[in-house]
């Protein structure tokens, strides 16, 4: 029997902060139909005269304030290396599992690891997209790419997928210990906490995209965990950009409105990203958080992803352990 490889695949990250690796990056990102469904020649016009010309800077700032300078890397590719590296290690005594990670956009990519994989001897590969809540716009292409390169294989492998999570027991069950960790350190105690999810366009969920209804799970779920109310525990969407119609309420506008309401301590919780990124620690760690204090709140903090934690790491194991072939 041969070996069975285990592919982790998040979203992906530009290579460097600078003009022309944004623009590469961005322009794969957001030619993804999965992503961005507008086509014809007036969106041609748009995306390559005014979206790639300007949003690359304006990333690439986003990205430059949260840069590991250390690695000279993003954020997530260094979490998602050591999630893997780290899950690797737990599966060390089972020689027949090989644990890799790839990015749908960007470098390392799918095609290349899944290659990879089957040059090591891997019959089975399972693909492990790093989103809890599914939708189309992320497990959805990623597997899209997955399907591309097996394409192209002769010899294809056996394939198993690890379903979305929105609602499993030790997902929950993390969250919940990382709030309660968190709030714990602090000097001193949030009114209100905000799950701050991925938006997406109404159009998306209109057309049979179950992701909002997978956000609304978890975090009743969470609340249920937590015994919080649900005006203690709120479901919001960030990321919201262009001109349609997004899922809300909308997390910046909603620390608006809280401070003005008089709440003066918050903290946000972002449970849709397994690991921490820039819309994590630019959006809501530095831009949400400005956003609150401004409007006037006193305190606020964001509660790191789950990482490579080892909450994360039983998390992960567990539903890899649970869909083995």
């Amino acid at each position: 029997m041969g070996k069975t490889g285990v592919l982790l695949i998040n979203l992906g990250t530009p290579d460097a902060t600078d003009y022309w690796s944004m623009r590469r990056y961005l322009k794969q990102f957001l030619s993804d139909k999965r992503v961005i469904e507008a086509t014809g020649p007036v969106w041609w016009l748009i995306f390559n005269g005014i979206i790639l010309r300007k949003r690359p800077h304006s990333s690439g700032r986003a990205y430059d304030m949260i840069w590991n300078r250390e690695l000279d890397e993003s954020p997530l590719r260094t979490i998602t290396r050591a999630q893997s590296d780290k899950l690797a290690a737990g599966f060390a005594d089972q020689s027949q599992i090989v644990v890799d990670w790839a990015m749908r956009y960007g470098t390392p990519s799918i095609a290349d690891k899944i290659t990879q994989l089957t040059k090591q001897g891997c019959d089975r590969i399972m693909f492990f997209p790093l989103y809890p809540q599914y939708s189309s716009a992320t497990t959805g292409t990623a597997m899209d790419a997955a399907f591309d390169t097996l394409k192209t294989l002769r010899n294809q492998p056996t394939i198993r997928t690890v379903p979305p999570y929105f609602d499993h027991p030790e997902y929950i069950n993390a969250l919940a210990d990382s709030i309660r960790t968190h709030h714990a350190g602090l000097t001193w105690i949030p009114e209100v906490t905000i799950a701050s999810l991925h938006g997406l366009p109404v159009d998306f969920i209109a057309k049979g995209d179950p992701y909002q209804d997978h956000c609304q799970i978890t975090v009743d779920l969470l609340r249920k965990a937590l015994g919080l109310k649900d005006w203690q525990l709120l479901l919001t969407y960030q990321s919201r950009s262009g001109r349609t119609e997004w899922i809300g309420p909308d997390t910046e506008e909603t620390v608006v409105r809280l401070a003005q309401d008089g709440i003066k301590n918050l903290s946000i919780l972002a449970p849709g990203f397994a690991a921490d990124c820039v819309e994590t620690l630019e959006e809501l760690n530095i831009r949400a958080t400005k956003e609150f204090i401004d409007a006037g709140g006193r305190n606020c903090t964001v509660i790191p992803c789950l990482n490579d934690t080892p909450a994360s790491l039983t998390l992960l194991t567990k539903l890899v352990d649970e869909n083995l072939f």
